[in-house]
């Protein structure tokens, strides 16, 4: 099934100014997991119903003067979430997931000191020790105790946080709290969900107040 099924790729197209750029348009890619932005591209109407057909990011290279999928070569493709256009018509924010390294160099991202949600970094660690249970690592050892000994965990946690809020300094309750969001991720992983899927329920619960 094409990946853009809920966006008009001839839509899209349309709210374009193509004529400002030379029928090119930015595209600046962004982690849809930790909103890190991973490169700049450039897309002409071709890349653009390319990406929407195939849910695999592709751009127009200049240097190659021809379509290119990011990933064609090293597999590294970034798999498209969502396509947005900026006010003035002529950027697009696109949102990925991506599957391996972004930029050539073997970095995250083109952008070496790009910032990123922290937290949905740690929940995709926390996913791979799940996943691959390496040996010696404490994620591994509290998957491998079961749901029962994580949430224990998660309680003696919840309990050291308001203790040292109300009898401790400051450092300490940062400690604890940290030591609580990691448990709590480790919990909802153990549990098939995320601490992304926690949190949408805060946005809808937001957006309904």
């Amino acid at each position: 099934m094409p990946a853009c099924t809920s966006i008009d790729a001839a839509g899209l197209t349309g709210r374009l100014d193509w004529e400002k750029q030379g029928l090119l348009v930015p595209a600046v890619v962004q982690d849809a997991a930790t909103l890190r932005v991973l490169m700049l591209g450039y897309m002409d109407r071709a890349a653009v119903q390319a990406t929407c057909d195939t849910g695999h990011v592709t751009f127009f290279s200049r240097s190659k003067q021809r379509l290119w999928t990011k990933g064609e070569s090293s597999g590294h493709f970034l798999e498209l979430v969502s396509i947005d256009v900026d006010c003035d018509a002529d950027t697009l924010l696109v949102l990925a997931r991506p599957h391996g390294p972004t930029c050539h160099l073997g970095r995250t991202s083109c952008f070496p000191q790009a910032p990123a949600n922290f937290l949905a970094e740690l929940d995709a660690l926390v996913a791979a020790r799940d996943r691959d249970r390496p040996p010696g690592s404490y994620s591994t050892r509290l998957f491998e105790g079961g749901i029962r000994r994580i949430a224990q965990k998660v309680g003696e946690e919840g309990v050291e946080t308001a203790l040292a809020a109300v009898a401790q300094d400051d450092d300490a309750l940062l400690g604890e709290s940290a030591d609580l969001l990691y448990h709590l991720q480790v919990l909802l992983r153990a549990r098939g969900r995320s601490l992304e899927d926690a949190v949408a329920v805060l946005r809808e619960r937001h957006n309904g107040g």
